[in-house]
């Protein structure tokens, strides 16, 4: 068994597809399948049950993902000690904002020799590679841990709507959700982030009406460019709104008790991450 034939088999089991995996690894597909049938043969199990519209994990598969990212992080671990001390490796998203920048800042200050690598993925990939020690940490929202992954909680991160500049209500100081029942709603599908589409359709329900659909899928710029156009709205995090500079969008808060998904960060609950202490330090200076 060979740590290339784990990497493969973890990046396929993260993805659930042998292109997709084959496209992060930077190699062929045949490549991906080669060494994974040799890990099977080698096992003397199937790792995936393939079939033309999907892969899944067989029940070996499932209970040999855990150990391979065991084995994994330990080799990544054991390569860190000869290097020696090298950089962080967060995951993030969009939407961090004003959040991010000031964080970076005071991590900085607490550890002025250690670079920081940013790696924007989603919210599944984040926690995905921080249990596989991937990455050091991740910055989630109101996302469920997966075995191996603790979560430490930072900040609650309130929504704001986001609606065209025109449109009467953006000139109010805040909202209520009912206000919007008129307009169709423009949201990312929810299995890109469940957390946020579940808080937002859920409270509209609790508002009493069925949220009007909206353009779905493309990028924020994408949607905000839209709404500029066209009667529709969205949710933004306040501390991105804060840096995106659309003047054809307003950004109006919703009125109290409002609406918000709790930050933390992720990092493995086996194999602390280096400089967490100050990372967490730097997480509660921007609280200050």
């Amino acid at each position: 068994m060979e740590l290339r034939q784990l990497t493969y088999f973890v990046a396929v089991a993260e993805e659930l597809h042998f292109g997709r995996a084959a496209e992060h690894l930077h190699i062929v597909q045949s490549a991906v399948s080669q060494q994974i049938q040799r890990l099977e043969r080698e096992l003397g199990a199937e790792l995936f049950d393939r079939s033309p519209r999907r892969v899944r994990l067989t029940g070996a598969g499932e209970r040999l993902l855990p150990e391979a990212r065991a084995v994994l992080a330990a080799a990544e671990k054991a390569r860190a000690a000869v290097a020696g001390p090298a950089g962080l490796r967060i995951g993030t998203s969009t939407g961090l904002g004003a959040h991010l920048d000031r964080v970076l800042a005071a991590f900085a200050e607490r550890a002025p020799d250690v670079p920081v690598d940013l790696v924007s993925l989603p919210v599944s990939e984040r926690l995905a590679r921080v249990a596989a020690g991937r990455l050091d940490a991740a910055f989630v929202r109101s996302a469920e841990p997966p075995s191996g992954v603790r979560v430490h909680p930072l900040w609650p991160d309130p929504l704001v709507a986001a609606l065209p500049a025109t449109h009467p209500l953006a000139g109010r100081p805040d909202i209520g959700l009912a206000d919007l029942a008129g307009l169709p709603l423009a949201l990312t599908p929810r299995r890109n982030n469940p957390a946020l589409v579940d808080l937002v359709v859920g409270a509209c329900h609790a508002a009493g009406f069925e949220p009007l659909p909206g353009p779905v899928g493309g990028s924020l710029q994408d949607t905000l460019a839209t709404i500029g156009s066209r009667p529709l709205w969205t949710v933004v995090y306040a501390s991105h709104a804060r840096v995106l500079h659309t003047p054809r969008v307003a950004y109006v808060p919703f009125r109290a008790p409002g609406l918000a998904l709790s930050t933390g960060l992720a990092v493995s609950s086996s194999a602390p991450t280096p400089y967490l202490e100050k990372l967490l330090l730097a997480c509660g200076d921007h609280e200050s």
